[in-house]
């Protein structure tokens, strides 16, 4: 088996354990060591793992046939997924672009974004802002429009310059500024930008609703993309949101953004939507887009191959119906306040400076001085440390370790449950962290 894994690239310097089985909130190696799973697999598995009607479905529709190309034949788990996500998502949106996972699901929305605006006939509009610490994805192009510096850097000269504005971070403001006395300064900034750029040249602003892995679930507050939103109408700019980590319940709504009342135009989401049962991902296209193009060239100038494909939209489908059927998005919103009152304990803690959440999304920031708020130098990886302790101790969450302050400084934790979890589980894994969290400051020599 060890020679099977070394095959893989790239190869890691320990070996990981190897995947045995998964159910609830637990995952079990071949060696019979359990995993509390507080990461969901990288903020993907909502559900949960081993729900039997989800595979199930997967089965059905593998008995009828795996694959057809949706340029050729529709599907009935695909005209079924599209209605599903449509009934969930804020009013006014229209249509579904399928594809694979989220870093296609960031491409696809550029690309849409920039044949709505040649559509209209606007062919000088095509620069996409986004913040910096925001992340949209590996490809080239999403790599461009991301603000993940240290992922960023080793292709700085295959990326498309993009504006950016500075990230909304009220714990690590960049504009050194206080909330509510800032008047979200963050937010306007774009309108700043989009001057500066020349607002002809500017076809969307993207951004994440609760920056994930980038931030350690960093919160906007509530006025900013009510503000974000005014300034993208005023300028004739698409409103394209991230709800990769965020959609299909993981805040406790269905869409992140519907905590703001908002409606995008455009929303990229991916994880939650398959709950990592099978990889897919999709944008959500509000109707004026959508208008626009059938009415012009009449067809997207854009597709993948498993757009669509027959047996990941089962299982979105049989997801979705479990999300609902089970009443799981709500749960989370009533779990995630249990979860954060017990998180927010930690805050004692010498290094830990800020516990913030919302839903069964929930994060918080590590610091060396929680007076200044000054974080760690980078040097000492303190997330990372964190992560793998815990991890061997049979507790997983993940580490943002990417400048989580100003690109280069600041560390954060992500600890994001699937929905099932129960109290006797949250309270076993916050244990595990508390004592780890209390060894790596005793050892750094904060008290």
């Amino acid at each position: 088996m060890s020679k099977e894994i070394n095959t893989i690239f790239p190869t890691l310097a320990v070996q990981p354990p190897i995947a045995a089985r998964a159910e609830g909130v637990t995952i079990t190696d071949t060696e019979g060591k359990e995993y509390l799973d507080f990461s969901s697999g990288v903020s993907v598995v909502g559900i949960g793992h081993g729900v039997k009607e989800v595979r199930d479905a997967v089965a059905a529709q593998m008995d009828q046939f795996s694959f057809v190309y949706r340029g050729m034949f529709a599907s009935e788990p695909l005209l079924r997924v599209s209605k599903q996500i449509i009934d969930l998502a804020p009013e006014g949106m229209d249509r579904v672009f399928f594809c694979s996972g989220g870093s296609e699901a960031s491409e696809s929305a550029i690309k849409i974004a920039r044949q709505y605006h040649l559509e209209c006939g606007n062919p000088t509009k095509y620069k996409i802002i986004s913040r910096w610490a925001g992340f949209h994805g590996n490809t080239l192009a999403t790599l461009s429009v991301g603000g993940r510096t240290s992922w960023r850097t080793p292709y700085d000269p295959y990326l498309l310059k993009m504006p950016k504005i500075p990230q909304c971070n009220c714990y690590h403001c960049p504009l050194k500024l206080e909330y509510p006395a800032c008047g979200c300064r963050c937010a306007h900034e774009l309108e700043r930008t989009i001057k500066a750029e020349g607002a002809d040249t500017v076809a969307a602003f993207m951004c994440e609703t609760v920056v994930g892995a980038a931030g350690g679930t960093v919160i906007a507050p509530k006025e900013y993309f009510s503000i974000i939103r005014d300034i993208c109408d005023r300028y004739n700019i698409l409103l394209i949101d991230d709800e990769v980590i965020t959609g299909f319940g993981r805040t406790g709504r269905n869409f992140a953004i519907d905590h703001y009342g908002v409606v995008p135009d455009l929303i990229v989401t991916a994880k939650g939507m398959g709950s990592g049962y099978l990889p897919i991902g999709g944008v959500i296209i509000r109707k004026q887009i959508v208008d626009a193009i059938e009415k012009g060239s009449g067809s997207l100038i854009h597709s993948y191959t498993y757009a669509g494909h027959p047996v990941s939209c089962a299982a979105a489908s049989a997801v979705i119906k479990y999300l609902t059927d089970n009443d799981l998005i709500n749960q989370a919103a009533i779990k995630g306040g249990v979860f954060l009152k017990k998180l927010k304990t930690l805050e004692e803690l010498p290094i830990v400076g800020q516990v913030r959440g919302i839903g069964l999304m929930t994060g918080m920031s590590l610091v060396k001085d929680k007076e200044t708020r000054e974080s760690f130098d980078p040097q000492y990886e303190v997330a990372n440390q964190i992560q793998r302790r815990c991890f061997e101790k049979g507790l997983m969450l993940l580490a943002a370790t990417v400048g989580t302050e100003d690109g280069v400084k600041g560390d954060a934790l992500m600890v994001s449950p699937p929905f099932v979890v129960t109290e006797e589980e949250m309270d076993r894994g916050i244990a595990i962290l508390k004592e780890v969290i209390a060894q790596v400051s005793e050892e750094l020599g904060v008290h």
